[in-house]
């Protein structure tokens, strides 16, 4: 019974996740050809988007440029993060962190993103002058209608900026945490323990989540009509793709690896052969958002016009008509 078991059991599957040597050493044809297309995609994601870092610094206005280049290199990002940490699996923690913390900057970037488009602070206050913003609305307050409007003024403009960029701020702050807990041997993302810094991180870090995507959703419902000439709707979706994708797919797959519904398979660990998983997957996906997302930002927008433009314009077609 003992060498039974012995046979069935791999003792590698109880070690860390392998080293670059080992990964390249076992790879078949099928996984040469496989990480190769794989970091091909990530390559030219990256080139797409350094080539419309160009395009945006030459054709863009100047107060949105910083903006856009942010937007635009969430998917370039995440693809090129996940291509090295496919490659060094130790690396993992650190790739993955580092697409989380400039996914919680691209957060607060698409809400500035959609006042700017408007036409800046000042022009949306102007045009949202006795209007209020609909706070019943995803991911924290969807379920409840009965929530009364917030009127629109200087003050509750502030407050959703402020709520979105606490995530910026608080994401970087409690990475560089987890970072030195990790070095002293306090931070384990396999440990899920009561006991263990990885759960309460990640957990206050996943409420801090949902209260900085409230603030854009409840933006972008306010300003989606408004901006459906710019194309706004389908960025808002390759924002919430890449959000899902990034967030959510890969914390399940995570969670499968981790209670061993994903197999291990030396020389990878349950753990790691998950995570080579969502790599894999997330640098396909962020690849074709990459080109979706080159084909709805390569434009020069115009300005919005002012509501009292349109009326003068209306008020000038119809008297041409008349005449």
């Amino acid at each position: 019974m003992e060498m039974s078991n012995n046979t069935l059991f791999d003792p590698r599957c109880r070690e860390e996740a392998p080293f670059s040597i080992d990964v390249i050493k076992q790879l078949d044809i099928f996984g040469i050809v496989l990480f190769s297309v794989l970091t091909l995609m990530a390559t030219v994601s990256m080139l797409v988007f350094i080539e419309e870092c160009i395009y945006i610094y030459k054709k863009v206005p100047a107060n949105k440029k910083s903006i856009i280049i942010w937007v635009t290199g969430a998917a370039p990002v995440i693809a090129t993060m996940c291509c090295l940490g496919m490659w060094v699996p130790r690396a993992t923690m650190f790739t993955d962190m580092t697409s989380a913390t400039y996914f919680a900057v691209v957060v607060f970037k698409f809400l500035i993103l959609m006042i700017e488009e408007v036409g800046g602070d000042q022009a949306f206050l102007r045009r949202s002058e006795k209007k209020s913003f609909k706070i019943s609305t995803g991911p924290c307050c969807c379920c409840c209608p009965c929530l009364p409007n917030v009127p629109i003024s200087r003050r509750s403009l502030f407050i959703l900026k402020l709520g979105s960029y606490q995530f910026a701020l608080l994401k970087l702050v409690f990475t560089i945490l987890s970072i030195v807990l990790w070095t002293n041997g306090n931070f384990s993302l396999a440990d899920v323990s009561a006991s263990g810094a990885a759960i309460w991180i990640n957990s206050f870090i996943g409420v801090l989540t949902i209260i900085a995507l409230w603030p854009v959703a409840i933006m972008f419902m306010h300003v989606r009509e408004a901006l459906r000439t710019l194309k706004m709707i389908p960025k808002y979706a390759m924002y919430q793709l890449v959000l899902i994708l990034s967030q959510l797919q890969t914390a399940v797959i995570n969670i499968l690896a981790m209670n061993g519904t994903i197999a291990c398979a030396p020389p990878y660990t349950s753990q790691a052969r998950g995570s080579l998983m969502s790599q894999q997957l997330l640098i396909v996906e962020m690849f074709i958002i990459t080109l979706v997302t080159r084909v709805l930002y390569r434009r020069q927008y115009d300005p919005i016009p002012e509501p009292d433009d349109v009326e003068e314009t209306k008020t000038v077609i119809s008297a041409r008509d008349l005449a």
